[in-house]
């Protein structure tokens, strides 16, 4: 009881610096700063880790009871998928720019949160393969294997959370200032679509998914 109790706690730790990784910061980065107010932002890091737990566990499951794994190829293919999607997020933020005015209504809320979410899916199932592999090589059953996902993902969500309330900071109290809105907005859209081309690099030619 006590190994389990420590497994799951160093899982908690694990998820925590898991949320922190650079391409998850990235991404919700750009719409982090969308919302008008810290708790609506902070929320947004909430829907990532949900979406992001629910593909870990749901990936596993499907694993578990098939016996089965993740080929090679397809795990570096979903890895691939997040540099796609940085690069995606990053161009459609910089088009806000276009406008006279960065919407930021309250009725877009429900939009950004499943939005939030189904971007934590993405990065979900780009570290499926090696979630597989940690879980099978630090518990012993099925429950336990389950548990320390949940754990894992209740880290990852208190790790987004807390970076999505310091990353909305600037953004809410610039709010009254367009002109530096914008330019946060800004940094944070070319960030992501530089981030997203070399990780789209990183995983097609030095990891081998084009060779």
């Amino acid at each position: 009881m006590e190994n389990l109790l420590a497994i799951l706690g160093i899982g908690c730790l694990l998820g925590l610096k898991h949320a922190l990784e650079p391409d998850h910061i990235i991404a919700v980065s750009t719409i982090a700063g969308k919302q008008k107010s810290l708790f609506h932002s902070s929320l947004l890091g909430v829907f990532w880790g949900i979406g992001h737990t629910l593909t870990l566990l749901g990936v596993f499951l499907i694993l578990a009871t098939t016996k089965g794994s993740i080929p090679e190829k397809w795990g570096m293919a979903f890895e691939m998928g997040v540099g796609v999607m940085l690069v995606y997020l990053g161009i459609v933020s910089l088009q806000t720019l276009k406008k006279k005015n960065i919407k930021r209504e309250s009725k877009e809320s429900k939009h950004l949160f499943l939005k939030s979410m189904f971007i934590g899916q993405i990065h979900g199932l780009a570290g499926s393969a090696a979630m597989t592999l940690l879980v099978v090589s630090v518990v012993d059953s099925m429950k336990d294997a389950v548990l320390y996902i949940g754990i894992f993902g209740i880290g990852t969500i208190l790790g987004m959370l807390l970076f999505t309330f310091v990353v909305s900071l600037p953004f809410v109290f610039a709010g009254k200032i367009q002109r530096i809105e914008r330019v946060l907005t800004g940094i944070a859209s070319i960030i992501s679509i530089c981030y997203g081309i070399y990780y789209i690099y990183l995983i097609g030619y030095q990891e081998g998914l084009f060779i």
